[in-house]
């Protein structure tokens, strides 16, 4: 069991560590030796867990998807009202950016034209599928407008939410994330919610986002 568990905090350890050189230097600019130095692991640890840097780069997305998925069913477990529970979602996402290098990396490499194969799902894929079933929700509950077209906000609400973290990556910290995602659901109140439903929402996003800062 103690040799188990070694192994485990071992793969653990090359993991955070590949998906932050990952995620500050991108995957083809990346080393497996420079992964073992940053790891402090020896290249026959590292070969015992993944024989190739492309598995390397699955482990963090299927690392990704996990938690994803993870904060989607915590959320859905409160029964919040579908638009919370987008809006929750999307911030919980962004909590995992914030907290540490997986969910940054796996978005990097989902950017940055690593392969994703079966039975890992692409990580927009899910998004969209998480996004959209909250907003068939949400139109249900009177809380969108009833004439909107559910797969094109989807698709417009995840290009938003991608290109809001790929462009704050080169152009900001992590920790400036939680107030972009603010912002973000600003702008889509205005758009989507009915004018004496706004209030409400608009005051959720202030309130996410200052949840996320104090941690």
């Amino acid at each position: 069991m103690a040799r188990q568990l070694r192994a485990e905090q071992t793969r653990a350890t090359i993991i955070t560590a590949a998906a932050d050189l990952f995620d500050r230097h991108g995957y083809e600019s990346t080393s497996l030796s420079e992964i073992v130095e940053h790891a402090r692991v020896t290249k026959g640890a590292l070969y015992f867990h993944f024989a190739a840097k492309e598995d390397l780069a699955h482990a963090i997305m299927e690392l990704q998807s996990q938690a994803s998925r993870r904060v989607a069913g915590e959320i859905d477990d409160r029964g919040y009202p579908a638009l919370e529970a987008l809006m929750r979602l999307t911030f919980g996402l962004a909590r995992l950016s914030v907290e540490g290098p997986i969910a940054r990396a796996g978005l990097r490499l989902a950017t940055g034209g690593v392969p994703v194969k079966p039975p890992l799902r692409h990580p927009f894929v899910e998004w969209l599928e998480l996004m959209s079933r909250r907003l068939v929700g949400a139109v249900k509950e009177s809380d969108i407008h009833p004439d909107v077209d559910i797969d094109a906000v989807a698709h417009s609400l995840v290009c938003f939410f991608v290109g809001t973290r790929v462009v704050g990556r080169s152009r900001e910290p992590a920790a400036r994330l939680p107030r972009r995602m603010a912002e973000m659901w600003y702008v889509l109140i205005r758009g989507l919610v009915p004018v004496p439903r706004r209030p409400r929402y608009l005051s959720l996003a202030a309130r996410l986002e200052r949840e996320i800062m104090a941690g």
